[in-house]
């Protein structure tokens, strides 16, 4: 089993060992909440939080062999406080943003590690570290790494951008031959998800006194970061020509029917206002229609079906998509539009959040 010293916890400290490092102390949450010492604990957890909604990395204050253990301690617990900031706080956008944060901080020290040239132990760790995580497989040469083709493909699909292609890397023996700084933007992404993972799981305590004003304070920013949409209410181009087939009194194939039902009914409609769309259709019968409406409704068991998605619609010669469908996934996004949640000139903290491409 991997044992993390204080200065690795520090640096990772999403890794297991630090949970139990507080637990050692033998500390309880309150206290953070009461205590005016462990209170600095807290305003820099939230700090350490409010940096990453703003799309920047906390600022380490860690450094190679001068860190002294009260500043290692202040590392290892304000992030494990500033999760449970967020578990408070229950709002998604931190959990995302902040995951975001600590896995290119932890890019940083990765990078340190595994070009230590002196001390070979440090690569070693980090090396282990990524393997524990993110189970990524990797092995020197020539001071730069290689990583299996199966692992390289699976962490990379993220990439669009040239350079990321297979194709466009140096490849030898089944392995991928990535420098240190392609590394840790390669797993970026996994760590990412590893750490929103580790606070999604951790349990969510009660609220703690002292801790009311800062966990208010994050759940405003979360709401003014979430963006807020309007429908138009207009059609998407396949519900448009589902209901053009009808009016003409052509026959509409039961998927097609499917879908149209399904999305008014998702859009709000009464079973009442879709039912005269299929008067028209050659073998209408408004008992049978009115039945099967009830039916995916969900009026009459159970099951209350929703429309399909896009693929599906491909699959069955039902799309006709045009340029405003603007990659929708599903009919019933159609039409449906971003508000901003800041001032005229003002710009949105997504706005300045980090590349997500391969830089």
């Amino acid at each position: 089993m991997l044992k993390l010293g204080k200065d690795e916890m520090a640096k990772y400290p999403f890794m297991p060992d630090a949970g139990r490092h507080l637990q050692e102390y033998g500390f309880e949450l309150k206290q953070f909440g009461t205590d005016p010492v462990l209170n600095v604990v807290v305003k820099k957890a939230y700090d350490r939080v409010m940096t990453a909604t703003k799309g920047s990395v906390y600022d380490t204050v860690l450094k190679d062999g001068e860190a002294t253990d009260e500043i290692l301690d202040m590392e290892i617990f304000s992030f494990l406080i500033a999760i449970v900031l967020i578990k408070l706080a229950n709002r998604h956008t931190l959990v995302q943003r902040f995951a975001l944060a600590e896995a290119r901080r932890a890019e940083s020290h990765l990078a340190l590690d595994l070009s230590d040239k002196k001390d070979r132990s440090r690569a070693q760790m980090a090396r282990r570290i990524l393997y524990d995580v993110i189970h990524l497989d990797m092995k020197e040469h020539e001071y730069r790494y290689l990583v299996p083709v199966h692992e390289y493909l699976k962490h990379s699909a993220v990439f669009h951008e040239r350079e990321w292609k297979l194709v466009n890397r140096e490849v030898k023996g089944g392995s991928v031959i990535l420098t240190i700084d392609k590394i840790v933007r390669l797993i970026r992404d996994a760590l990412t998800t590893y750490i929103m993972s580790r606070i999604t799981k951790s349990s969510s305590p009660g609220m703690i006194p002292g801790f009311e004003d800062l966990v208010s304070k994050l759940q405003a920013e979360a709401d003014r970061l979430t963006p807020k949409y309007v429908m138009t209410g207009e059609y998407p181009p396949c519900i448009k020509h589902a209901i053009s087939v009808l009016e003409d009194g052509k026959n509409l194939p039961h998927s097609g029917r499917f879908m149209l039902a399904t999305f008014l009914l998702e859009r709000g409609q009464t079973i009442e206002q879709i039912a005269p769309l299929f008067k028209n259709a050659p073998d209408y019968k408004e008992q049978i229609t009115l039945y099967q409406l009830n039916h995916l409704a969900g009026n009459l068991g159970p099951t209350k079906y929703g429309c399909p998605s896009c693929d599906k619609l491909r699959i069955q010669d039902l799309c006709y998509a045009t340029a405003e469908c603007d990659g929708i996934t599903i009919p019933t996004r159609f039409g449906r539009k971003k508000i901003s949640n800041y001032t005229a000139g003002e710009p949105s903290p997504a706005d300045q959040l980090p590349d997500q491409g391969g830089h």
